[in-house]
């Protein structure tokens, strides 16, 4: 009986020391910031159906870019309406950087460049809001 109780006792002390350990490691793990490019657009009313399809090309394009991650786009949800919801927009995207050189670099990017002067006609507005998660 008392070689059961000694073995268990090892057993428990063993799982704590290893848990305890993953514990440790997890809390002197360094956070990596994450940036994320967020953008609003407001396509132009008088664009037919077909153009408003064509512009999501306008994110598949940036999907192709360097540095861009996580390329998600879309269009407003049916939310219920609020005094602090805006789905006036058209279109949202939003990007995924693994620092802010990188996400100011991609915006300089002859081809990024390129793919904004080639949807440009087909807005009126657009808003970008820059963020940085620390808690990833």
């Amino acid at each position: 009986m008392k070689r059961k109780n000694f073995i268990q006792t090892l057993g428990t002390v063993g799982v704590l020391g290893v848990t305890s350990s993953n514990l440790l490691a997890a809390n002197n793990k360094k956070v990596k910031p994450v940036f994320f490019h967020y953008l609003l657009f407001w396509l132009k009313p008088d664009l037919s159906v077909t153009q408003v399809e064509e512009f999501k090309q306008f994110f598949e394009g940036l999907k192709k870019l360097p540095y861009v991650k996580n390329v998600r786009y879309g269009r407003p949800a049916a939310s219920s309406p609020r005094t602090v919801l805006d789905n006036s927009f058209t279109y949202n995207v939003s990007m995924e950087f693994d620092s802010l050189e990188e996400l100011e670099a991609y915006g300089k990017l002859p081809q990024h460049l390129a793919l904004v002067a080639q949807y440009k006609p087909y807005f009126d507005r657009m808003m970008v809001h820059d963020s940085v998660y620390e808690n990833l």
